[in-house]
């Protein structure tokens, strides 16, 4: 669970947690965009982050400088990177704010934070500015089923960081990033009714098997 909660005056509304879990859903399948409401937060910007470039993004490259556009050894010149400043800010940040806003890469788009409050943990070491834009977040719960469909959320999460060794191989994503995409895709295994009389191997069979069915589109958002 996140640590360090916010206090009252320091809340930043997140939405109606079932519209912005469908929304999430329809972004990782690339159905959508996110639209995130970041105020004058740049977490993300001073955060260390590699940007990918997609092949989209003409105009953002155009306008980000040769020297911090990066590529993966091995990779096709096609898959380029955006990188950071010595002091981990992005390039094109300047005077705390976007340079390129309007022209920026798709990744900074559908970047939305509000996937680590919805797993209940943090963005990671280091991303200190994100972390606490996280730690503020709060999701509304007009229905039964929007606290339902969070904390089932919460219980992927929490399933995938305790029983890696539950996973084929052992292989669960570990980072937060990895942890908080899993657990969206594969919440609906926590819906299910009998989840409690499934062992960890069922379970983690099942996760593992809810995130190959989304990437093939074949879960509803």
């Amino acid at each position: 669970m996140l640590v360090n909660p916010a206090s009252p005056n320091t809340t930043v509304f997140a939405g109606a947690f079932n519209d912005w879990l469908a929304q999430a859903r329809a972004t990782l399948l690339g159905d959508a965009g996110s639209d995130v409401p970041c105020g004058d937060c740049v977490g993300c910007c001073v955060s260390s982050y590699y940007i990918p470039l997609r092949t989209q993004d003409h105009a953002a490259r155009e306008r980000i400088p040769a020297e911090f556009v990066v590529h993966a050894a091995g990779q096709p010149q096609s898959h380029a990177m955006m990188g950071y400043r010595d002091d981990g800010t992005c390039p094109m940040l300047h005077a705390g704010q976007c340079s390129i806003y309007a022209h920026r890469p798709q990744t900074c788009r559908d970047y939305d934070c509000r996937i680590f409050a919805a797993a209940g943990i943090e963005a990671g070491s280091g991303k200190d500015v994100i972390n606490k834009r996280v730690r503020e977040w709060r999701f509304d719960y007009p229905t039964d089923a929007d606290r339902t469909a969070h904390e089932a959320v919460l219980a992927a999460s929490m399933f995938i960081r305790e029983k890696k060794a539950s996973f084929p191989g052992g292989r669960a994503p570990t980072a937060s990033t990895g942890v908080a995409v899993l657990a969206i895709k594969a919440y609906r295994v926590f819906l299910a009714p009998d989840i409690h009389r499934r062992d960890d191997a069922e379970i983690a069979g099942a996760i593992v098997k809810a995130s190959g069915e989304f990437d093939a589109g074949m879960q509803p958002i």
